[in-house]
């Protein structure tokens, strides 16, 4: 992997993370077209770049993690709870999902089906929607929609939404409380997957960390701007073309796996 290639990743990664349109399925297209995707490198890197992506949410509302607030911290911890354990317990199982590229594009297509028909179904609740979680057990119900993402190509960040929006929340705070949940799942998993890479590999080279740097930053930059332009649109034309992306990547994948065209899982 060169620097241009860590590069296109990072955009990839900081377009696609925090958007409900699964950042697996735009890394596996990614890196399979640059084809750096059997490189060890390849995972170490696309793992290592989220923690940049999460730097950008604190970033942007870091009164809401600066400011002492027990309740914000307690919800947050119970929505993370369900996501710590079965990741632990299923992590054999969750890996030998991200072997096959074609669960990635069934989930993308059903997700964007889903998608399609949100607006719809949370009609009323955007009428009535609150802008705060009220009930811990709500916090803990969106933290069982989380692990639904598990499953490669369903996107955390689509799961979140949906369960936020499941428990009243209009869709600014659904996807808001998303990306608040964001920084401890993803920086837990970074962390977990980090340190089994250092192990297995005893270390990273200088050109390793160089390229995680950059990664990092990049993805912290555009991370920021896709999350900011994520809620303006959202907020004004709904979840619908969001839908529609995810089908079209979607029939990707398939076209190009029956076409052929080897596709390699992170």
């Amino acid at each position: 992997m060169n620097t241009l290639q860590a590069i296109i990743l990072a955009i990839i990664e900081g377009i696609t993370e925090f958007l409900p349109v699964s950042s697996t399925g735009h890394m596996i297209i990614g890196s399979s077209v640059m084809g750096i995707a059997e490189l060890p490198i390849t995972k170490t890197f696309t793992v290592a770049i989220q923690f940049g992506a999460i730097l950008s949410v604190v970033f942007l509302y870091w009164r809401r993690f600066l400011v002492i607030d027990f309740n914000f911290y307690k919800k947050l911890l119970i929505a993370f709870i369900p996501a710590a354990v079965l990741g632990k317990l299923l992590d054999d199982y969750i890996d030998a999902l991200l072997e096959n590229v074609l669960v990635v594009a069934a989930m993308l297509l059903v997700g964007g089906i889903i998608f399609i028909l949100l607006d719809k179904w949370f009609q009323k609740t955007e009428e009535r929607g609150s802008e705060e979680l009220s009930k811990d057990k709500s916090a803990f119900y969106i933290g069982l929609f989380q692990c639904i993402a598990m499953i490669p190509g369903v996107s955390r960040s689509a799961a979140t939404i949906i369960g936020g929006l499941a428990q009243g929340l209009n869709k600014k705070a659904a996807a808001e409380f998303s990306f608040f949940l964001a920084v401890p799942t993803m920086f837990a998993a970074t962390l977990y997957k980090m340190y089994g890479f250092y192990k297995l590999n005893g270390g990273f080279t200088t050109e390793e960390i160089k390229l995680f740097a950059v990664g990092n930053v990049v993805a912290f930059i555009v991370a920021a701007i896709a999350i900011k332009s994520f809620i303006n649109y959202l907020t004004k034309h709904g979840f619908k073309i969001f839908g529609w992306y995810r089908i079209i990547i979607g029939a990707a994948i398939l076209l190009l796996h029956f076409a052929g065209i080897e596709l390699k899982m992170l």
